[in-house]
């Protein structure tokens, strides 16, 4: 049994790390890389392609024909890797390489340990993290985010929003099985999603923030102004969704058609969680 992982990838042609993604397949027996090409404009595909050439077993490629948000990239490979039957863990981190691999075997290795937990993310927010560049408005304003989060999930969450999860493969029908409302910050629904299952005391016992060593934020970034502009607009949307009209929500996201979808290395499987 394996642990995959979804790089979840927009317009990164220019930006890919290859060799990190080619060095990182050839030493590590225990993983699988499936890449997501969320409908990209340039070429990511042929370079994703060309990762997964270097050895298929370990590499699969699912590519979106158009441009859905991560929300739904991240969804996709979730839904594939459990369909195959193959991993124990699944998680995700950002095409870019902000949190590396080694922080990702961390975050790996406390789920691994505690057996209680069915989640460990990594958090940018935590006293402890060390190597950890943001900006000064970029601060400022993920202290207002963090209030919304707060008063949307009840939880002592600092980080939400970190590129970097890892779970247990069991609960991937809980945290991916409908659609998520937001485009980008379905973490945050991820959570909500986890809360509702297990019970706002259980999941406490559920979660676990583990502070990263490091992280960078990388230039370039596919959010916009305007985009950071609406989170908090998007954040009291989920709010709503998930507390006033809860029932109609779940309805309506079943009604909401899967991506066309194809999936290159290995024969279509269905997407099912």
């Amino acid at each position: 049994m394996k642990t995959g992982i979804i790089i979840p990838c927009y317009n990164e042609e220019k930006r890919l790390n290859v060799a990190a993604f080619i060095n990182f397949i050839q030493k590590e027996n225990n993983f699988h890389l499936c890449f997501v090409n969320d409908g990209s404009k340039d070429d990511t595909i042929a370079v994703l392609k060309d990762i997964q050439s270097e050895n298929p077993l370990k590499v699969s490629v699912i590519d979106i024909k158009k441009n859905s948000g991560k929300a739904t990239a991240v969804r996709a490979g979730a839904r594939y890797l459990h369909s195959r039957g193959d991993m124990s863990f699944v998680g995700f981190i950002d095409a870019d390489l902000s949190t590396d691999f080694e922080d990702f075997d961390g975050l790996l290795k406390t789920l691994k340990t505690n057996k209680k937990l069915s989640m460990v993310f990594g958090s940018r927010a935590k006293d402890a993290s060390e190597g950890i560049e943001k900006d000064t408005l970029r601060a400022c304003f993920s202290k207002i985010i963090k209030m919304l989060v707060f008063f949307i999930l009840r939880l002592p969450i600092e980080d939400t929003q970190c590129g970097a999860k890892v779970f247990r493969a069991d609960i991937i029908p809980v945290l991916f099985k409908r659609n998520f409302f937001s485009r980008w910050l379905f973490d945050v629904e991820m959570f909500l999603r986890m809360k509702k299952h297990f019970g706002k005391v259980i999941i406490l016992n559920k979660i676990y923030e583990q502070p990263l060593q490091r992280w960078v934020h990388m230039d370039d970034s596919k959010l916009g102004l305007k985009d950071s502009l609406e989170i908090p607009y998007r954040l009291l949307s989920i709010w709503f969704n998930y507390n006033v009209l809860q029932n109609l929500s779940y309805s309506n996201t079943n009604e909401v058609s899967e991506p066309a979808v194809e999936i290159f290395g290995l024969p279509m499987t269905s997407l099912a969680a």
